[in-house]
């Protein structure tokens, strides 16, 4: 945060600006998920992967602000699609203006996003960014159609966050060497730097959603679990489970299981067949692919600062 604090009150004046409106409802509810209190890690991203390769310019000013208009639409589309009443630790614009502002909200935000995309004027910029918006929405609806599947397994669920959380962070990664003009080889570098910090940001949030409080996350503890959604944990533990816990699994799943009590199980059987503390190494594991992914790049504070957020979307889970 420190590192990229004077690009990034550019980008917040650009979010500030472009998510105005002559109808009200639109700042005022995109206001209240915008200055929610959220960390901006997509668009810092961005702005730090410019500072990493010397990037001296603010092109990437208007994109990073793209990339947290696209990553506001999804959140904005996900609590109506998840009935969600916490978000950051407040009550959902969904809660407060109901459905049909919020994912027209959303609507608004995506059409921002495309039109910073346009007037920076890349092809290569706009395909990277709208094919991350098709994936993302891919990877949205295969997680709803895993939902309440019990069946589902850890590849078929790895490439779901694939697409729905970590294809953002790879494209914010990725548009910060095409602005730069760096080489092939830094824009492939740092896309997958993107990628697998994604899946392990992901695969820890799966963790805090058993394993911490709403002070903490800023949302309901055990949603996960109410939807019905196959997370890492639930997977790795219903493969492990005795008959007992896997029909207790099966019926959570189907939503029959939804009392206080019911979590505290689950929790507990989380815990006992390591579920959790698996899910954490897995997300350490692609930590460490993230951080490898920097080796090309010589010793800055950029690139210290890179392998620290990887660090810390892991440690998010203690």
């Amino acid at each position: 945060m420190a590192l990229v604090a004077p690009d990034m009150n550019g980008v917040n004046a650009v979010i500030l600006e472009r998510m105005q409106s002559k109808v009200a409802l639109i700042p005022e509810l995109a206001g209240h998920l915008i200055a929610g209190g959220g960390k901006r890690m997509r668009p810092m991203l961005t702005l730090a992967c410019g500072t990493l390769l010397g990037y001296p310019g603010t092109r990437h000013h208007k994109l990073a602000a793209a990339v947290e208009f696209i990553h506001t639409a999804t959140l904005l589309h996900d609590d109506v699609v998840d009935g969600s009443g916490m978000r950051r630790g407040k009550r959902t614009a969904n809660l407060i203006w109901g459905n049909p502002a919020s994912v027209l909200v959303g609507d608004f935000l995506f059409s921002r996003a495309f039109e910073l995309m346009v007037e920076d004027g890349s092809l290569k910029v706009l395909k990277i960014l709208s094919h991350a918006s098709a994936v993302i929405a891919e990877g949205e609806v295969e997680q709803l159609t895993a939902q309440r599947q019990i069946d589902t397994d850890e590849d078929h669920y790895l490439e779901i966050i694939s697409a729905k959380t970590a294809a953002l962070f790879a494209a914010a990664c990725r548009v910060s060497p095409v602005v730069a003009e760096a080489s092939e080889d830094a824009e492939v570098a740092l896309e997958c730097y993107g990628r697998n910090l994604g899946i392990a940001f992901q695969l820890t949030d799966d963790v805090i959603d058993y394993a911490s409080d709403v002070a903490t996350m800023g949302k309901g503890v055990g949603d996960d679990f109410r939807d019905g959604k196959m997370t890492l944990p639930v997977i790795l533990a219903y493969a492990r489970g005795n008959g007992d816990d896997r029909a207790f699994w099966r019926s959570a799943v189907a939503g029959q299981r939804v009392s206080d009590d019911d979590l505290s199980h689950a929790i507990a059987l989380l815990k006992s067949t390591d579920a959790l503390a698996d899910t954490v190494e897995r997300a350490r594991q692609y930590g460490r692919r993230a951080v490898d992914a920097l080796a090309m790049f010589p010793a800055s504070k950029a690139k210290a600062a890179l392998t620290e957020a990887a660090e810390f979307a892991v440690a998010r889970a203690y």
